[in-house]
């Protein structure tokens, strides 16, 4: 995946908030586990590492990640008042800090929220100026930035799979900017994230959804939108 990004990206997005890589940069890691989750989360846990963990507070990041599981944007003046809004729309979550995660970016994320019996996890990268790196999906190792349109897909580890994903999404005039696959193991379940130059049409986007080989299709557009 690539790491690029534009000197626009990196002035920064209009935001509500005191910095863009601790509270834009959330609001997007926020939203993006909010399409993943497909709806408004009943329960979860935040969990910041290293330098959020030491300021998370005081910078507003864990009201702009809360903002970014209710979808709200990176201007929402909505951002301050987060927690309230949680609570009217019965979100239930928890934070915790951990300092000293070497491994990990600065400034990482990691999102469990839960709606019905639906849990999904992601972590999140700010990198600086709004820009985010999404780095893990409910266990995978993935590696987009959420600023063009992207489908994930859960499915079977099957032979010709990459292939047959790609000629159903050229056929249909989408244009793939990048492609990665990630597995659990031989023949277990993979995941695939595409990301592409425009949006695919909803009857294609239906028919890769009903392939029996297909377990989830989750479909990201660029996430200022």
């Amino acid at each position: 995946m690539s790491d690029q990004s534009s000197v626009f990206d990196m002035i920064g997005p209009v935001m509500i908030g005191p910095s863009s890589s601790h509270t834009a940069g959330v609001v997007r890691i926020g939203r993006v586990a909010r399409k993943i989750l497909g709806g408004v989360p009943e329960t979860g846990e935040i969990t910041f590492y290293n330098s959020f963990a030491r300021t998370y507070e005081g910078h507003g990041s864990d009201r702009a990640i809360i903002a970014g599981l209710l979808d709200f944007h990176t201007d929402d003046v909505r951002i301050k008042t987060s927690f309230d809004e949680a609570e009217n729309s019965g979100f239930n979550y928890k934070f915790r800090a951990i300092g000293n995660a070497s491994t990990m970016h600065p400034n990482t994320v990691k999102v469990e929220v839960s709606r019905g019996e639906k849990t999904i996890t992601v972590v999140g990268e700010s990198r600086g100026g709004g820009v985010i790196k999404i780095t893990e999906v409910n266990g995978f190792s993935v590696g987009f930035n959420a600023n063009l349109t992207t489908m994930i897909l859960m499915a079977q580890d099957k032979k010709g799979a990459i292939a047959f994903i790609a000629t159903v999404l050229a056929n249909d005039e989408c244009n793939i900017a990048s492609m990665s696959v990630n597995r659990k193991g031989k023949h277990d379940t993979a995941c695939h994230v595409i990301e592409m130059d425009s949006k695919p049409p909803k009857v294609t986007i239906d028919y890769i959804k009903h392939l029996n080989w297909i377990n989830e299709v989750v479909f990201i557009p660029d996430i200022d939108f």
